[in-house]
């Protein structure tokens, strides 16, 4: 039995030709299928993003579906929210979008989801499609028995579904650059701009890198990487716009810049798009992840919402929204989950209610969110490689446990003090701790103690 190194905690992805191959892929089709049950009418949907080799892989996993009995429904080049929607909008037995989004160009991946796009992770599907896989053992299905295989087209309805967001005449006269990477998100941005035309919505786009290109011509496309976020800030600078938007490698995440090319973090989104939902569902619970807290709990509360904290990571959120029935869910690492989205996540909603929200009170990005910086600065993720990375946290948590004024161990330890507080969590996959550090209102405060935690991780 192989051991297939390419399952991680949540999806596949892995490096090409070794850790990941066509037949790889086309066991872990036949795998994922004989999973959702063999020889009984299932229907998958697949998309790929791209990168020059996920054409092939997906196609490779596509057979594997079909001599599982599974009927193959293929929407082509496509971003993982697309698969999300199709999977939810069809009514279908799962979904596979071959993608490795922001990970190197020799790397390739995938992400399931289950029937109504509900997430798979270890527990409730994804070890026992590794096993299968592995075991490389399936079950015989009969000719006749086999699935088929067909090309569709969902981009109109799913462009119809993000639109349904907003009221596309609040939106004044704007120019935003929209920066789709690597191409991946072009074809959704011309859908977009197309309708936007036809209604004589007053938004001027500024494209940069909107055509498809799996050489990667531009470099990873991860905006969460400074050194990926000259060209953004370089094309809002240029052509005078009022908001720049970027997205990742597979689209499911989107970044902010505003007038002056300054980059925002996600964090503040979150309380944006929060209140924004509030103010037409007041009561409703809004989720957010446990690293930077104070600005969206200050937020939600105001707005009359309830802030639920949940452990980091999309499976977790989307598990807390279906539980609490949640309007909104947002993640620091700009992540952003909507209940009428199947409580998926999605980089398109959030910058139309962006640009909306904007619309409607009258403001710039910065004017939108410099009082939020303002009242709570951050640090910013910060990571760093240890060798013993629990070991250090725990060393951390000691050094403060006395002074904390609370502690919370959701994700990681949270620590809260007068005036400041951390997060500090181990990555579920490489040997690397994450540091976050906010303060109220001192940004003085909040870079000492963010250089103290990192003087303790350090010094080993």
């Amino acid at each position: 039995m192989d051991t297939l190194t390419c399952f991680k905690a949540y999806d596949v992805r892995g490096k090409l030709e070794t850790e990941l191959t066509e037949e790889i892929a086309y066991r872990i089709g036949r795998a994922f299928g004989q999973f959702l049950g063999c020889g009984q009418a299932k229907r998958v949907v697949i998309g790929h993003d791209p990168r020059l080799s996920s054409e092939a892989l997906a196609q490779a996993v596509c057979k594997g579906l079909r001599d599982a009995g599974v009927s193959v429904l293929d929407i082509g080049l496509a971003g993982t929210e697309e698969i999300y929607f199709a999977t939810a909008h069809l009514g279908v037995d799962g979904g596979i979008e071959v993608t490795a989004s922001h990970n190197p160009i020799d790397y390739n991946g995938m992400k399931f989801v289950l029937t109504e796009s509900k997430p798979i992770t270890r527990a409730n599907g994804l070890d026992a499609v590794q096993q299968l896989a592995e075991a490389n053992d399936f079950i015989d299905v009969p000719a006749e028995q086999k699935g088929t295989y067909e090309q569709i087209q969902i981009l109109d309805a799913y462009v119809d579904h993000l639109l349904s967001y907003i009221t596309v005449d609040n939106l004044q006269p704007m120019t935003i650059v929209v920066n789709a990477g690597n191409g991946a998100a072009g074809h959704v941005v011309d859908a977009i701009e197309s309708r936007f035309a036809e209604q004589n919505v007053p938004v001027e786009f500024i494209k940069v890198h909107n055509e498809p290109d799996g050489t990667f011509p531009n470099g990873i496309p991860n905006p969460l990487l400074p050194e990926r976020r000259k060209d953004t800030a370089d094309a809002v600078r240029e052509h005078g716009a009022d908001v720049g938007i970027a997205w990742d490698g597979d689209f499911d995440r989107c970044f902010f810049f505003d007038s002056q090319g300054r980059f925002i973090e996600g964090y503040y989104i979150v309380g944006m798009l929060a209140e924004a939902f509030l103010q037409k569902e007041h009561g409703a619970k809004i989720i957010h992840d446990p690293r930077l807290t104070w600005n969206t709990i200050e937020v939600v509360t105001a707005a009359s919402g309830i802030p639920v904290c949940s452990k980091t990571g999309h499976a977790f959120i989307k598990e807390r929204m279906r539980q609490e029935d949640a309007v909104y869910g947002g993640e620091m690492s700009a992540h952003h989950y909507f209940r009428d989205f199947a409580y998926c996540d999605s980089g398109m909603i959030p910058w139309l209610l962006v640009i909306e929200l904007l619309s409607c009170k009258g403001k710039t990005l910065a004017q939108e969110v410099e009082d939020r910086i303002q009242a709570y600065p951050a640090s910013g993720e910060i990571n760093l490689t240890l060798e013993h990375a629990k070991d250090a946290i725990e060393k951390v948590r000691a050094t403060y446990a006395e002074v904390a004024l609370a502690e919370d161990m959701t994700d990681g330890v949270s620590m809260e003090f007068d005036g400041w507080r951390f997060n500090l969590r181990s990555s579920n996959t490489e040997p690397v701790v994450r540091l976050n550090v906010e303060s109220r209102a001192d940004v003085q405060l909040m870079q000492e103690k963010t250089d103290e935690i990192l003087g303790i991780l350090q010094a080993g």
